[in-house]
């Protein structure tokens, strides 16, 4: 069970090693400017292993359990799924349901690991194998194994990080434990913390925090939801910052630094290196400044 693209990794890991009876994976979604249906990377890849594919929009729905038990695993392995497993579904295979979750448990329990990694300037993350109880996140542990968050990580490079090592500690882990010698642990509730859903409008940068909270912001919604602000009544995306903590001016307040236009904040300012007007490609701060006549008239 699984539907981004860490899951990816994690499903080719799996196929290589095992008899993989079915994948079960989001319906499909409209995408792009003109919203054309496109299934889940991890629907695509199961496509061409000829594996059975099952996108329920719903699984606890009744007609959705039945086929899923249809299939008869033994074992369910989840990985960033993005629906809730109800105890009907822990309870099917004979050997449970196993996640390969993107965090240290018990720090960063939910659905969104990575970015809360980056965005609370973690210097460590991981990978954790566990079993799944009805808790979220709160079953006990298989395995784990860490990884260290580069300064300038984002959550599309920590994700391509993790899902490496969450394939490789899967596939070494799951003999021991189909054979019972590897015995899952109680995790630690002392430390737990807890993500939550990230929505569209959270990457809408607020200038009333600091630099540094900002720009680990934008590392963090890299590249979704992605980071963007008002620009003369427009959106103005913002892919890649940095902070200065000498560039300094009011919360809000535009100004240059280096030829690259910058935002002052409550604690330094908030370099622009990489931005995207409405309606224009990506470009580099210094190329968006020169044709912003009005950058610095407020």
């Amino acid at each position: 069970m699984g539907s981004s693209d860490f899951s990816v990794r994690i499903l080719k890991d799996l196929a290589e090693k095992y008899t993989l009876c079915g994948v079960v994976t989001q319906p499909d979604k409209p995408a792009g400017r003109g919203k054309t249906l496109t299934p889940p990377p991890v629907k695509v890849l199961a496509d061409q292993l000829r594996i059975p594919v099952l996108q329920p929009a719903k699984l606890r729905l009744p007609e959705s359990f039945a086929q899923l038990e249809a299939l008869q695993p033994d074992l369910i392995v989840v990985a960033a799924y993005g629906q809730i497993l109800r105890q009907n579904v822990l309870d099917l295979p004979k050997f449970g349901c196993i996640n390969v979750h993107a965090s240290l448990l018990p720090r960063w329990r939910g659905a969104s690991p990575i970015q809360a990694a980056i965005l609370n300037g973690d210097t460590i993350s991981g990978v954790t194998i566990m079993k799944m109880d009805a808790g979220i996140d709160t079953g006990p542990e298989l395995a784990k194994k860490d990884v260290t968050i580069d300064p300038d990580e984002t959550s599309l490079s920590l994700s391509e990080k993790l899902a490496a090592i969450g394939g490789s500690l899967l596939i070494e882990t799951l003999p021991g434990y189909l054979n019972g010698t590897i015995n899952p642990i109680t995790q630690e509730e002392n430390g737990a913390t807890y993500t939550s859903m990230i929505k569209k409008e959270d990457g809408q940068l607020d200038f009333n925090y600091p630099a540094q909270t900002l720009e680990r912001k934008i590392r963090a919604y890299f590249d979704w939801p992605g980071t963007f602000m008002d620009w003369e009544g427009q959106i103005l995306k913002v892919r890649k910052a940095k902070v200065d903590l000498l560039c300094s001016t009011l919360p809000g307040k535009r100004d240059l630094c280096g030829g690259y236009p910058c935002i002052g904040t409550t604690e330094g300012g908030l370099i622009l290196l990489e931005v995207q007007p409405a309606g224009k490609k990506w470009m580099d701060g210094k190329d968006f400044v020169r044709g912003a006549r009005h950058w610095t008239s407020s």
